[in-house]
């Protein structure tokens, strides 16, 4: 099979097009025929050392997500089967990444494909639909009429985000990026929209809540980002991914709560109801072929990312 891989760890220019072996599955698995993968900044991470695991070992393939079709499953595997059309997030996973033709992975970090998304659409979201859900329900535990800043609301968290905060019947003040990733977070859903880089997000913040805003999910860090926790109203609520930097700063009587997103059975089955009703739309950034995987992690550190970037495999 094809795979865009990495012989050492370094610049996107290491990440090549590699010929290697379609991994064979144990009997907890599936082997993923894969249509489309995801490219995330945590994969470039990867790509540079720094959240690889310790026992990596070269060729390493990159890709923490994807969806595509079922091509065979292992012995105990029931409740998926050749054909299905699939989702799927693993962190690291044991037998290679998702940069490639095909994957194997444990049966149990894979989703059936949710109504209204093609495959694109679908390879796009595991972790950043996981990571956004989960933020706004098991984190803030958003409720109908509160108020939510969603900070990083252009990029492929972000997008999300923000509608999921709307399904759950928040009012959502979306801090993005530029003038054009506010007209996006804005048809999206957004009640109110500011340049998250040019503009005081403390002051938008008290004019769209005077009182203080219930919770803030922030999905990018700086400078802004420090002033965030300002606009909150007392006892209110902050969560952020993993990976934000710098990480917010502890504030007296103010929650702030770092999490992973978790992927399994019961996370992908909530992750494709809350797709389906919210009719979710999957912004893609850019699309490249598994051969120019190496450009489109220059795309990443390019910025300026409204969306997700993927690849297409098939």
């Amino acid at each position: 099979m094809r795979a865009a891989a990495i012989d050492r760890f370094g610049r996107p220019d290491v990440l090549t097009l590699h010929v290697l072996p379609v991994p064979a599955i144990d009997d907890d698995e599936v082997l993923i025929a894969v249509h489309t993968a995801g490219v995330g900044s945590w994969d470039a991470e990867i790509r540079e050392g720094w959240l690889a695991d310790e026992g990596a070992r070269f060729p390493l393939v990159l890709g923490t997500d994807g969806a595509g079709t079922v091509a065979a499953t292992g012995a105990r595997v029931r409740r998926l089967s050749v054909g299905d059309q699939v989702y799927f997030y693993s962190f690291n996973n044991p037998k290679g990444g998702f940069y490639a033709e095909y994957v194997a992975v444990i049966a149990d970090r894979v989703g059936h494909v949710p109504q209204f998304l093609d495959l694109e659409h679908a390879g796009a979201i595991p972790t950043t639909g996981l990571t956004a859900l989960q933020g706004i329900d098991d984190w803030l535990e958003l409720r109908p009429g509160e108020s939510a800043m969603i900070h990083g609301a252009s990029g492929g968290v972000g997008t999300l985000a923000v509608q999921f905060a709307k399904l759950r019947g928040a009012l959502v003040l979306a801090s993005a990026s530029g003038a054009d990733g506010v007209a996006l977070v804005r048809r999206l859903g957004a009640d109110d929209a500011v340049d998250g880089k040019r503009e005081d997000l403390a002051a938008a913040a008290r004019r769209f809540a005077p009182e203080g805003l219930d919770a803030v999910l922030a999905l990018v860090g700086g400078a802004a980002l420090e002033r965030a926790p300002e606009a909150l109203r007392p006892d209110g609520r902050l969560a952020y991914p993993h990976g934000v930097e710098p990480e917010p700063e502890p504030r007296p009587g103010i929650e702030i709560m770092p999490y992973d997103a978790v992927s399994g059975v019961p996370e992908f089955e909530r992750l494709s109801h809350a797709v389906a009703a919210a009719k979710l739309e999957v912004p893609i950034a850019a699309a490249y072929p598994l051969a120019d995987a190496a450009k489109a992690h220059e795309r990443l550190a390019a910025g300026h990312v409204l969306g997700k970037v993927v690849l297409r495999i098939r």
